[in-house]
């Protein structure tokens, strides 16, 4: 968001980012034996490209990939199981489901076609001043609507069937997202693309990508917890006062304009909005805990129906959604910095695992995925919102000039979507303080572009 405002308001513009923990957020690493792993936030897909400029801009690379196969695991058995062989991969997927496996790809390519308008309307300078206006932008009502309806539900409509949902769409979203097939269809196809198109990583970390744009904004960094926002006013326009708590004590500074980054719900902060008439009202919703283990250890293969752990074949499982399963997905992960003469590790060798899970794993769960271990390192977060289709999306203007950037994660929650989210608002801003209404809220934004080139 501090890149995006200096972009449009130009270098001038002063700005001060609050961030009490480590910046970067839920894009966060742990350390094990002087290595660095993503603890969370460890992929981008191909097509995010936002995120593919921010690390053009700053001269960061795409990390080496190292490859890996996966398989969905039911708790009993594998219900399918990757090979190396790409054809036996899609003769597979026929088998066990027809053609649901191309009815998916065919609905979610079709999301992300129109999704991808969002690049060319923001290249424009056009914003909304709403999810839902950016959503109808894109694709019509019926993006709305995906909000608000479940992606099994969708999925079942275009002719993919229950089983198919059950086995590998469950394992996708439990992977991703913690969650069931009852997530709403636009997070959810969000969350398919990535599984089905190519990811990548920045070498060194992703979290670089927000360190860097910061360091690249020349932003003042305020170490402190923001604590809430009073409105004032001078010479008829609105100021804001923000009030913050930092290990020196309590402050507070004056702006023409903010931009909250944090989520506004009561489970996730006690923030307060003062002087605003009619009051900023309490953002109804939840968010989902989830835990991150990272285990150096060997791993229990038998668990898995392999005895023999030299012949165990998989770098990654994704489980199905059965009551008895306390783990939504596991990875043997790769250090942030992968050298040209790095190689994964033997299956009966200790190796560095990330295990997601909703609850911290006991002593008996980690001794039942793995035979031993040498650390464990934690990591609790409440990272995605609990998705329930009947909510209305928050809104992403608060006030004159206080704005709502975390409000897009009840859509979808990715890198990207925040990029995106963020660049919208930079452009809303921009336009609403030099009072160019053309720009917000366009209609029939498809034909404006088209003759604006």
């Amino acid at each position: 968001a501090a890149y995006f405002l200096q972009q449009h308001f130009g270098p001038q513009v002063q700005l001060d980012v609050y961030e009490a923990a480590g910046v970067g957020g839920r894009l966060a690493t742990v350390t094990v034996n002087k290595q660095q792993y993503e603890s969370r936030g460890a992929s981008i897909h191909a097509l995010s490209l936002h995120m593919q400029d921010f690390v053009k801009t700053l001269g960061l690379k795409h990390r080496r990939e190292v490859a890996g196969k996966s398989a969905i695991f039911s708790g009993e058995h594998f219900v399918l199981e990757e090979t190396d062989w790409y054809l036996l991969n899609l003769f597979r997927l026929w088998w066990h489901y027809g053609i649901s496996f191309l009815r998916l790809q065919m609905w979610v390519e079709e999301v992300m076609e129109k999704f991808m308008r969002i690049y060319k309307y923001q290249a424009h300078g056009y914003a909304f001043s709403s999810l839902e206006e950016l959503l109808r932008s894109l694709g019509g009502e019926a993006f709305v609507n995906m909000t608000q309806r479940s992606v099994a539900e969708s999925l079942l409509e275009v002719g993919v069937t229950q089983r198919f949902v059950d086995d590998v769409i469950a394992a996708v979203l439990r992977s991703s997202y913690g969650q069931s097939v009852l997530v709403p269809a636009f997070a959810g196809a969000m969350s398919l693309a990535g599984a089905q198109g190519s990811t990548w990583a920045v070498e060194g970390g992703n979290k670089l990508v927000c360190s860097g744009l910061l360091k690249l904004t020349k932003a003042n960094v305020i170490s402190a917890r923001v604590t809430g926002i009073s409105l004032h006013s001078s010479e008829g326009r609105a100021l804001y006062q923000v009030h913050y708590e930092s290990t020196e004590g309590q402050g507070s500074a004056f702006y023409d304009m903010v931009v909250v980054t944090t989520p506004l719900h009561p489970s996730r902060s006690n923030f307060t909005f003062e002087n605003f008439n009619p009051p900023i009202a309490d953002f109804p919703g939840a968010f989902q805990p989830s835990v991150t283990s990272v285990v150096h250890g060997y791993l229990n293969s038998s668990y898995f129906g392999f005895p023999d752990p030299k012949l165990f074949p998989f770098t990654s499982i994704l489980t199905t959604d059965t009551p008895d399963l306390f783990f939504h997905a596991m990875d043997n992960i790769c250090p942030v910095n992968v050298s040209a003469a790095f190689r994964r590790k033997q299956p009966q060798e200790a190796a560095v695992w990330r295990v997601l899970s909703q609850q911290p794993l006991d002593k008996h769960q980690l001794k039942t995925l793995f035979r031993s271990y040498y650390s464990v390192q934690v990591t609790e977060w409440q990272t995605y919102p609990r998705y329930d289709a009947a909510k209305a999306l928050p809104p992403i203007v608060l006030h004159e000039n206080l704005f709502y950037l975390s409000g897009v994660e009840w859509v979808a929650s990715s890198m990207e979507m925040i990029a995106v989210a963020a660049k919208n608002v930079a452009l809303l801003a921009y336009n609403r303080w030099h009072q160019d209404l053309e720009k917000i809220d366009q209609k029939d934004l498809m034909h404006k572009v088209k003759t604006e080139l």
